[in-house]
């Protein structure tokens, strides 16, 4: 079965972000429609499986990251909205995050 991860990494310290709340919710019209888990990553600044069993759907998605809580105070959330066309496929959603910047790309 497909499934959404992300891995979390601080940049300026060069190690996995630790503990960081992180949301998925998949959206229709801009506005969520599923709440589909709130988890947080695990001492290697990852979570695995963002889905929890459920089915992976063709739509939109948003991954929220509690960036705060973990330290940032420039950036308090990261919010990454992304398309998921393929349900068959596996869908990894990297952050690199540093104390005045972030990116992200679509992992494997």
């Amino acid at each position: 079965m497909a499934s959404i991860s992300t891995h979390v990494l601080d940049t300026v310290s060069g190690r996995p972000a630790r503990g960081m709340a992180v949301t998925l919710e998949r959206l229709e019209d801009g506005s969520v429609v599923e709440h589909l888990t709130s988890t947080s990553t695990d001492d290697d600044g990852r979570v695995a499986d963002l889905l929890g069993g459920k089915r992976l759907r063709t739509g939109v998605y948003r991954l929220t990251f509690n960036t705060a809580a973990y330290g940032n105070t420039f950036y308090p959330q990261v919010q990454i909205v992304f398309r998921v066309s393929d349900p068959d496929e596996h869908h990894h959603i990297p952050l690199l995050l540093s104390a005045y910047g972030y990116t992200t790309y679509r992992g494997s």
